[in-house]
Order: C-alpha cells, then structure tokens, then sequence
C-alpha cells in the first residue's frame, strides 16, 4: 500500500528505500545523508527540503580499491543509483565529492538504469562522469556481465528527463545511452587541473532514433574556467546523439562548439544537432 514516508539524516536512507512500498513518497529532511544508495522500489518520489538543503553525498571513485578486488570502474563510483522504473525525485541535492578526477579517475554522482524517470528542481555535483544515464552501450552490458550487478547492466530503451536543475561536472558529466530530454537546466562547468572538458558524452547505437535533448538550457561555468576550454559534446560512442535548442552559452564554450573524441572517426558519424545555428561551429554538425 502506498504511503508517505518521513526521513532525517540519523536514519538509514538505504533501508528507507528498500522497505517503502511501491508508489509511495518519501520525504527528506533537511541535511546531509552520506551514504551509497541503490533505489530499487518502482514508482518512488523521494522529495527534499530543497537543493542547497537536502543533499545525498559519498565519495567512491574509479581507481579507488573495491573491498572484493581490483578497481572500482567507473560504473560502481555512484553515489545514487536508480535501478526501479517511474521514480521521481525532486528538490535535493545528489553529489560526489572525491574530487581530483586527474587523480582518480571518474566519480559519478547519479546513475540511473531505469525508464520514466523524472527528476526536478534538483542538483548533481562531482567533477568527471556526475551523471550516468542507462543503458550502458551494447559492448559494455556484454563486456562487464559478472563484475557489474545485473540491475547496472539493464539494456533497452530507457526514457528519462530533467528539469529545471543545476548539473555540474568538468569531464564528459553527462554521459550515457538514454532517451533523456533536459528541458530549462543549468550545464554548468567547474575548473579542472587537465584545462578542457566536455559537457555530454553520448553513446546511442544507431538503431536508436533518439538521444540526448538539450532545450532552452544554460551553459555555464564557476569563475577560473578558461575561455573556450569547454565542448558541448564528443561521442563516446560512434553514434552518439547530441541535440541542442535555443540554449545559451557563456565564453567558456570553445567556438567550434564540438570535439569528435581523439584519435577517431566519428566526425563521419556522431549525431549532433544545434538551433538556431552558431557561427564558427565544426562544419560536421546538423547532418541530415
């Protein structure tokens, strides 16, 4: 049966989650709840006090030493992950603050490995890689069968949108294989001691018609970034989908806008799309 369900920082948020029924809504105090969590309850709406009030935060990173051996990878260094369909999370904070990703390597904040998921006037900070959306590419769900959860190793197509939220990183911090949409978002870009960095890094298959949805969003970065320092996008894999429409970009964004991945060829085959048009972009963009 569904229910309202009331949590503050002293309680375990892990099993708040787990013994919710189905459907119900969760409602966070204020403060900071520094655990590692996996939503696997359909349908939950966890709700903060607010973004700047409420916030979920830990601090694993990629070639951190797993209690079972060998490296983390980049796909166990969440701080949240959404393994359930159709929840919504709104006004908090999810963040991983490991920091010195050029040290580290990538540190996700929130992976989500579900559809219809929906999340609103939230905020997800970390450095390298902050925000996973699912699923994986084809090569990896077969490639880390028997290191990664099955639940991380969801394939299919998955739905998934933002609104209204800050999201911050420095290196590929959107990445991913979702149909996701974020519609009136802040992209915002921190400093990083390697000096470039790429906000989206799709990996859409080319079966897949539809990627990421980059709308009426703004690009922004903290004081120290350089200017022209920062891409919108490069394909992580060869058809990556990146669309564009009627954002705003502040100096930081590098003129040519994109960046192909280095030592590739998929200038010949990304998907990428921007409106209305920027001058100085690569010529390789809004292929038809």
């Amino acid at each position: 049966m569904p229910q309202t369900i009331f949590a503050s920082p002293d309680q375990d948020l892990q099993e708040v989650f787990d013994q919710a029924a189905e459907n119900s809504v969760i409602r966070l105090a204020p403060g900071i709840y520094r655990q590692k969590l996996v939503i696997r309850v359909p349908g939950l709406t966890v709700i903060g006090a607010g973004a700047d009030q409420t916030k979920i935060i830990y601090n694993d990173y990629a070639r951190k030493e797993h209690p079972i051996g060998g490296e983390f990878n980049t796909f166990r260094t969440y701080t949240l992950a959404v393994c359930a369909d159709r929840v919504t999370m709104k006004d908090l904070s999810v963040g991983n603050d490991a920091l010195s990703p050029e040290i580290k390597g990538q540190e996700v904040a929130l992976s989500v490995c579900a559809t219809d998921f929906l999340m609103s006037g939230c905020t997800l900070t970390s450095t390298q890689d902050t925000l996973f959306i699912g699923p994986l590419p084809c090569d990896l769900i077969g490639r880390y069968e028997g290191f990664l959860n099955d639940e991380l190793r969801r394939g299919g197509w998955l739905r998934q949108r933002f609104e209204n939220c800050l999201i911050e990183g420095t290196v590929d911090f959107i990445f991913g294989c979702g149909n996701t949409c974020f519609d009136r978002c802040e992209i915002r870009s921190l400093t990083d001691a390697r000096d470039v960095g790429y906000a989206a890094a799709p990996a859409h298959a080319l079966i897949q018609e539809e990627g990421f949805l980059f709308r009426d969003c703004a690009f922004t970065c903290e004081e120290g970034v350089t200017p022209g320092s920062i891409y919108l996008a490069r394909p992580w894999r060869d058809y990556g989908i990146s669309v564009f429409e009627n954002c705003s970009y502040g100096p930081h964004i590098a003129q040519e806008g994109f960046d192909k991945w280095n030592g590739t060829r998929r200038d010949l085959t990304a998907r990428f799309y921007e409106t209305p048009a920027v001058p100085g972009r690569v010529a390789w963009i809004n292929r038809k």
